[in-house]
């Protein structure tokens, strides 16, 4: 295998890396009980919350303190509890759900 194939195979993994962690975080964290990526369970998709707020600014603060602290109302009447998960975290989750398309 030549040096540029060799190159393109890690830069490829290296970008895959994160979104998996990203997802293996949303799994430690319980999220995926209630949510997927592409479909609605006890809460909504989380490409259907990437569509809904990609254009307001202020969505990715608001969602983090909505992961941490709980809400609901918004996606229909079953609430979201509170986590027990650092802001970190929650910011690392928020930054993964918008990037979902």
């Amino acid at each position: 295998m030549n040096k540029h194939a060799i190159a393109l195979s890690a830069l490829a993994l290296l970008a895959t890396a994160p979104a998996f962690a990203n997802q293996q975080l949303a799994q430690q964290k319980n999220c995926m009980s209630c949510h997927a990526v592409d479909k609605k369970i006890v809460g909504p998709a989380y490409k259907d919350v990437a569509a809904k707020y990609k254009n307001d600014p202020k969505a990715e603060a608001m969602l983090v303190q909505k992961v941490m602290k709980g809400g609901a109302g918004v996606w229909g009447p079953v609430p979201m509890p509170a986590n027990n998960i650092s802001e970190a975290d929650a910011k690392t989750l928020v930054k993964w759900v918008m990037s979902q398309k």
